[in-house]
């Protein structure tokens, strides 16, 4: 798998800033990795349903970027042909009074899936250790003295290693965390920018805002740097993707997911024998209202239907 590169576990310090934000490094044919990524996501489906159907394990994407890296195009291209029953997507905004009320892990934990299902992280608690530090938005927060009165570094460190103890609880809950960093350039985040601005159909996605965080990106990929490196685990890794090119981070991801639900080796569970006596009787009085003796064989009657 080509994103076996891109993962970061832990077992070695790395920089972000030198890793590759395109295809180039890599040396592959737009017209196939297309190609293949529709085959993905058709295996993925296929997947998906059995994932679904076991029940066993419960998977978590976390997606994290800076502005205009293509998160939410990713999520609604990758996922366009799975099950909805079985995927959910919880977009983090600024958090609201009531979250500000709890610990910060409180709103992301009451939207675990349930086991069988997937949710995406659309940010996370990520923002929490990213967004809060290059803001500075720590001295504001209405909490203990005890706790506000730690120095950056102390108060930091502590978060790291809550969400990593956070995310191996889900683990040995059986739960996999997927963390993806969408890896873009300064420039290709301008033209990303600049693309909302000129397309009115894009319009709605522009704030000025933008703009003013922009002009923070290379703290942001510092801290990025930092919290990337402190929380990557063997059990919960991260994966650093290059993002300049939208139809090729695409496919790694696929390629990423379906490592990971063929990890799972989720089998569609066997029927109760008490269950399966009843769906014989079932069968039998189903093929009664067709006017099907038992013995007939079932390709008669598709294709009984087939003429009809």
């Amino acid at each position: 798998m080509k994103a076996d590169k891109y993962i970061i576990n832990g077992d070695k310090k790395i920089d972000i800033r030198k890793l590759p934000v395109s295809s180039k490094d890599d040396n592959v044919d737009k017209d196939e990795i297309i190609a293949k990524y529709e085959a993905n996501k058709q295996e993925l489906a296929l997947l998906q349903d059995k994932f679904y159907a076991d029940g066993r394990e419960g998977i978590i994407i976390v997606m994290q970027a800076l502005d205009a890296s293509g998160k939410d195009s990713a999520v609604k291209n990758i996922f366009s042909g799975i099950n909805p029953q079985g995927v959910n997507v919880h977009s983090y905004k600024a958090p609201t009074s009531e979250e500000l009320a709890h610990d910060y892990l409180w709103r992301i934990h009451q939207n675990v899936p349930r086991r069988g299902e997937i949710a995406i992280f659309n940010r996370s608690h990520y923002e929490d250790l990213v967004t809060v530090q290059v803001e500075n938005i720590k001295p504001h927060y209405h909490m203990a003295d005890r706790n506000i009165d730690k120095s950056d570094k102390k108060f930091f460190e502590e978060r790291y290693k809550q969400v990593n103890n956070f995310e191996q609880y889900l683990y040995e809950n059986s739960y996999r965390v997927i963390k993806i960093f969408l890896h873009i350039s300064k420039e290709e985040q301008a033209r990303q920018l600049l693309e909302r601005i000129e397309v009115p159909e894009k319009n709605w996605k522009f704030r000025a805002d933008d703009l003013k965080v922009r002009g923070k990106f290379d703290d942001y990929i510092d801290c990025f740097n930092e919290v990337i490196n402190k929380t990557s685990t063997k059990n919960c890794p991260w994966y650093v993707l290059p993002g300049d090119q939208r139809w090729y981070v695409r496919y790694l991801i696929t390629e990423i997911l379906l490592d990971a639900l063929k990890e799972c080796k989720s089998e569609y569970p066997p029927l109760p024998e008490s269950d399966r006596e009843q769906m014989d009787a079932c069968r039998k009085e189903l093929r009664a209202a067709l006017g099907e003796s038992e013995e007939e064989p079932k390709k008669k009657s598709k294709k009984k239907s087939k003429k009809d």
